[in-house]
């Protein structure tokens, strides 16, 4: 399997200006125009490209160049079953995943992008890979005692939050009623470094994303995990790899290849464990993406 990084030196000037999909030219490594499929093509040319946001531990770039990653593990070996070799990776602001897949600047999304119904409609998940919760970067010895998201937003204004702009805790904090003191940030690293840098008390993303990338730092800590609730119920975490809707085949093919890897416990910590992941973040087998579309995660509470 052979990874080759493509760098994009306007890429930030995207994440400003945002993917207008009409009048985009598609620069998609995929012919439009051929009656194969697009996991036909692929096949044919044994290449395919990705987007990362560059999130710890999901996938990201090495000191070295290389991607790297608990999703680009599975990915290496899900698609060298399915033919395709070389994949090549581009880095995004986490905005443009989806409009720039749909805008056909590449194949799939290789984030461990959660599963909600507003994604639904706009692109398509493959089964789920990841489970995962939420905590809180802060200042070390976390002056302010945070605890959750709750815990920011009852502190009326004192506690200025870092959020990922379009990240499901984004999201959360939204269906809370909002927050009126949040500064936006592009990524993961951008969201640490305000915390780190006093433009915010807190930034709230994955558990394992914040415990991987501060596990050396010390200014900064994570508060415990927790799984937010929203009018009584529980949000589930479910990360998957995203698709375009019409690329039906090839979403279908790597779902074969996925359930060989979910449905096997060591051969799933065979590929993340190195990356902090653990049998807990195993999705369980009765949890379908469908579910997850819809949005009605009640029936999901166990």
């Amino acid at each position: 399997m052979t990874f080759r990084t493509r760098t994009m030196a306007g890429i930030a000037a995207l994440g400003a200006a945002g993917l207008a999909l009409a009048g985009c030219t598609s620069t998609a490594p995929t012919d439009a125009d051929s009656d194969a499929s697009t996991l036909e093509q692929l096949q044919e040319k044994g290449s395919i490209t990705l987007a990362i946001n560059g999130e710890q531990p999901y996938s990201w770039i090495d000191e070295s160049g290389e991607p790297t990653g608990a999703t680009i593990a599975l990915h290496k070996q899900i698609f060298q079953n399915l033919g395709i070799d070389d994949v090549q990776v581009e880095e995004v602001a986490w905005d443009n995943l989806i409009p720039g897949l749909n805008a056909g600047r590449w194949d799939a999304v290789s984030a461990g992008m959660s599963i909600t119904p507003e994604r639904c409609a706009e692109a398509a998940f493959s089964d789920p890979e990841i489970m995962y919760t939420t905590t809180l970067a802060v200042p070390a010895g976390n002056p302010k005692g945070l605890t959750d998201l709750d815990s920011v937003l009852e502190s009326d204004g004192d506690v200025t939050l870092a959020l990922q702009s379009g990240a499901i805790e984004d999201g959360y904090v939204d269906q809370l009623g909002g927050y009126s003191s949040v500064v936006q940030v592009d990524s993961a690293s951008s969201g640490l470094e305000t915390v780190q840098a006093g433009r915010a008390d807190a930034f709230a993303l994955t558990a394992v994303s914040l415990a991987w990338m501060t596990e050396d730092m010390d200014d900064l800590e994570t508060t415990d995990a927790f799984v937010q609730e929203i009018d009584g119920v529980s949000q589930i975490g479910a990360g998957a790899t995203v698709f375009r809707p019409g690329d039906t085949e090839l979403l279908e093919a790597y779902n074969e290849e996925l359930a060989k890897i979910t449905g096997d416990e060591q051969a799933y910590l065979d590929l993340v464990e190195p990356f902090g992941f653990t049998a807990e973040n195993l999705p369980p087998a009765d949890l379908t993406t469908e579910q997850l579309c819809s949005g009605d995660l009640e029936d999901l509470q166990q």
